[in-house]
């Protein structure tokens, strides 16, 4: 049995958005609503700034464009690691990689994200340098200088 592309994306645990040049949202599946908190209704045909915080889109913009024009991302095989915005104006961490689409021009027509929720992840890891900042400063203060 062949699985069809609309099978994949409505039972792949990962959030997948796919976006056209110009940043118009043209697929969302069921874990990018459960992620989000839009439902496919509210996100299809709206922009990516309804995920993407105010205080980051110009940032955003400017990479999306030039891979747009240029064809070329690093983030086809890195993880790149942002905030993102929830439905209820909460923010996450997520963490997601790209891929793009050609058109018949074979330039970028669109922008698949592969993204995962990564909040707890990036909690527990400032936990941890917070402690180890700690730590080192105990150890500082009490060595004789």
């Amino acid at each position: 049995m062949a699985l069809t592309l609309e099978q994949f994306l409505t039972v792949i645990g990962d959030a997948v958005v796919i976006s056209d040049v110009s940043g118009t949202i043209t697929a969302w599946n069921p874990a990018a609503e459960r992620l989000f908190g839009f439902t496919a209704g509210e996100a299809l045909g709206a922009s990516l700034d309804i995920i993407i915080p105010e205080r980051q889109r110009r940032r955003h913009w400017s990479g999306y464009d030039q891979t747009m024009h240029t064809g070329i991302t690093k983030y086809g095989t890195s993880l790149l690691q942002v905030p993102a915005l929830k439905r209820d104006g909460s923010t996450i961490s997520i963490a997601f990689t790209v891929a793009l689409l050609p058109g018949e021009d074979s330039k970028p027509a669109l922008i698949v994200a592969v993204i995962r929720d990564e909040t707890a992840r990036f909690s527990e890891e400032r936990a941890l340098r917070k402690r180890l900042a700690e730590a080192q400063a105990e150890v500082q203060s009490k060595s004789p200088s």
